[in-house]
């Protein structure tokens, strides 16, 4: 059996990857903030069957980080794949956002991605067999920005980075490292949906979405390769969302 954990498992992306990769008979490990959702994930998947361990978790706590992958050896004994999916998105004009904003936004994408891929690199190193995979939750913002969006969109870039470095490392320890860049789906930090989103002209538009069961499918894709192979960055958006031609 091979064992996984994902961070921000409570809900949105996080919870429909656990579902599908669940049952595609991996044990589970879901990390979260909030015990209520993550319950919630993990009776899914306990009613479905599926071997699951909820383990709350603020990944910007290292000690906390530390714990979650030390539980996660001691139950299953080995992790196989860690989906850096927790995020946090902050919105405004670049000369408004307060510097505890940007520290937040940083705190939980970056620091707390590098902190689980370390964890995770360190296990990954060691165990027998050797090696297993890495997938962050990038962004079409890692690559094109939103208007007002300065401090996800840097933090997004900078997973993207963590992404290559990991990857580049990995290859001597059969670790490897990838990156999802989602556009529109349809969870808590959606832009694009209700009234609309602001584009690069000023306008408010809605913009077509996708659902997070779509995500999902093209992470296990990725999840379920063999480390000899690896999906560096894919990109899996509504076909009609204004990516290609923003500007």
């Amino acid at each position: 059996m091979k064992v996984a954990v994902i961070t921000g498992a409570g809900s949105g992306v996080g919870r429909a990857t656990a579902e599908i990769l669940s049952h595609a008979g991996f044990a589970m490990v879901l990390a979260g903030r909030r015990r209520a959702e993550l319950d919630e994930s993990a009776a899914i998947i306990a009613t479905a069957g599926g071997e699951v361990l909820p383990v709350p978790t603020d990944i910007t706590q290292e000690e906390q980080v530390e714990a979650l992958f030390a539980r996660t050896v001691a139950e299953f004994g080995r992790v196989d794949l860690l989906f850096n999916n927790a995020g946090l998105g902050a919105f405004g004009p670049v000369d408004e956002i307060g510097v505890d904003t940007w520290r937040q936004v940083f705190d939980v994408n970056v620091t707390g991605a590098f902190l689980c891929t370390r964890a995770a690199v360190r296990i990954m190193k060691a165990q027998e067999p050797q090696g297993g995979r890495i997938i962050n939750n990038g962004s079409i913002s890692a690559h094109v920005p939103r208007m007002n969006s300065a401090a996800y969109t840097a933090s997004k870039h900078a997973v993207s980075g963590l992404t290559k470095a990991t990857a580049l490392e990995g290859r001597a320890h059969n670790i490897a490292c990838g990156q999802i860049d989602i556009g529109n789906a349809v969870t808590p930090m959606l832009m694009g949906g209700g009234a609309g989103a602001i584009q690069a002209d000023g306008s408010i538009r809605p913009e077509p979405n996708i659902d997070v069961a779509d995500v999902a499918r093209a992470v296990a894709y990725m999840a379920g390769l063999p480390l000899g192979a690896n999906v560096l960055t894919m990109t899996v958006m509504a076909t009609g969302m204004p990516y290609v031609g923003r500007g």
